[in-house]
């Protein structure tokens, strides 16, 4: 199993290493690890989460209806009980900004909902290996930033840990995630679906993720501004 799959994501990943750099030392994050960073910023944080999930949740869901087989509906029927389990935590992350309300009160911003309606078009057009290569790639780095986020909250912050059970759970990804979902590249592999296409996928999602992490800086330079 994997033996097409696993050196196509690894030469996806050597591609976009320079932007994945760039995810994961951004200077977003920096402002939480120096306490620089207005505690609002975390409600909007938050906000803009919500919206991405709500629809991912749609796209994932889709991605489980048009699985071919039961090996690829079950990885993606995996990715949509994590999902709703991070929706059922994020209330916390936000009262823990002093302002819940904005976890239902924000607007979706462009650059950071960018990101899901690219999620929501490969669920619509893309293939299931398109859909799972991508998150491969983009959920190492989405991961990473969530467990530096979470580790600033709580030293720079005072949060607990059920402030940050939403960034936790993303930080601590299942072992057997990146096999389940080699398992599905390797189908759509058998199947016809270009090597190039899937690396193709991942390319644009975490170009999408860079986009959100740039919007949620300009965000929070503006909720600090007085």
């Amino acid at each position: 199993m994997s033996r097409q799959a696993r050196p196509i994501l690894a030469e996806g990943r050597r591609e976009i290493a320079a932007l994945d750099e760039r995810i994961r030392r951004h200077p977003f994050l920096e402002l939480w690890g120096e306490g620089r960073a207005a505690r609002a910023a975390l409600g909007m944080f938050a906000g803009q989460q919500r919206h991405i999930i709500e629809s991912d949740l749609r796209s994932v869901a889709l991605m489980v209806a048009r699985a071919a087989s039961a090996p690829t509906r079950e990885f993606f029927l995996g990715m949509l009980q994590g999902e709703r389990a991070a929706l059922a935590v994020l209330p916390d992350l936000a009262a823990a900004a002093n302002d819940p309300a904005q976890l239902l009160e924000a607007e979706p911003l462009p650059g950071a909902f960018a990101y899901s309606a690219y999620v929501a078009w490969l669920a619509q057009h893309g293939t299931p290996a398109e859909f799972a290569g991508a998150f491969l790639v983009n959920l190492e780095a989405w991961g990473a930033n969530c467990g530096r986020m979470s580790r600033a909250l709580r030293d720079r912050y005072g949060c607990t840990p059920r402030d940050t059970a939403f960034l936790d759970l993303f930080a601590t990804a299942s072992p057997d995630f990146e096999e389940r979902g080699l398992a599905v590249l390797e189908e759509g592999l058998a199947c016809g679906v270009s090597p190039a296409a899937i690396q193709r996928a991942a390319r644009l999602l975490q170009g999408y993720e860079l986009l959100f992490w740039d919007t949620m800086l300009q965000a929070a330079r503006t909720e600090a501004a007085p």
